[in-house]
């Protein structure tokens, strides 16, 4: 397993997720059920199906685009979720319950896996994977990085967006996607091929 997909994969989504909006569901799920371990395990099971499948999609882009390309897209995109960072991510609305069979955490996973599609976490993800070509690594790293973002949210609720500055943990993540996109661009670390 590559430790540096892991690692830069890990602290990447943990930043970005800082403020997006599954980190508002958390809380909202924390604050509306007050059952923080269904709550914990339904983000982890919605995470790795979501980030896998999204990491098994940025590996099997590596094999069949061109590395000249491949490059390029990369790099561009790593540097547009930058700029994306930088936009305040706000619930897109209410999460209600509707008499679900499955319980807190069915809604939690039902709920982190949807909320989750074309998030940039999951776009990262895509990237992550298409650059260090280590899916188990990658998804492994996200899913890390997701449980470190999402899980003190459930756990003391409102209180850890009291307490960080969302804005400039944005900045700082926004600051590591241009890095990772200019370091891309110039043809610095592990090749793409």
């Amino acid at each position: 397993m590559s430790l540096e997909a892991l690692a830069v994969s890990a602290g990447v989504v943990a930043l970005a997720e800082m403020g997006d909006k599954t980190q508002l569901l958390a809380l909202l799920l924390a604050a509306r059920y007050r059952r923080p371990l269904p709550i914990c395990a339904g983000i982890l099971v919605a995470t790795l199906a979501n980030h896998f499948g999204a990491g098994a999609l940025g590996t099997w882009l590596t094999r069949v685009v061109d590395p000249a390309w491949m490059r390029w897209v990369l790099g561009g995109s790593f540097i547009a979720v930058a700029l994306w960072m930088l936009v305040p991510d706000r619930a897109d609305e209410e999460h209600r319950e509707r008499g679900s069979l499955f319980g807190v955490f069915g809604i939690t996973t039902v709920a982190f896996f949807l909320v989750e599609m074309g998030d940039k976490t999951q776009i990262a993800t895509v990237m992550l994977a298409a650059r260090y070509d280590a899916l188990v690594a990658v998804t492994a790293g996200t899913t890390l990085g997701m449980m470190i973002a999402n899980v003190p949210a459930v756990l003391v609720g409102d209180k850890v967006t009291q307490v960080v500055p969302i804005r400039w943990v944005h900045r700082i993540a926004a600051v590591i996607f241009l890095a990772l996109g200019g370091a891309v661009l110039l043809g610095l670390g592990p090749a793409l091929s």
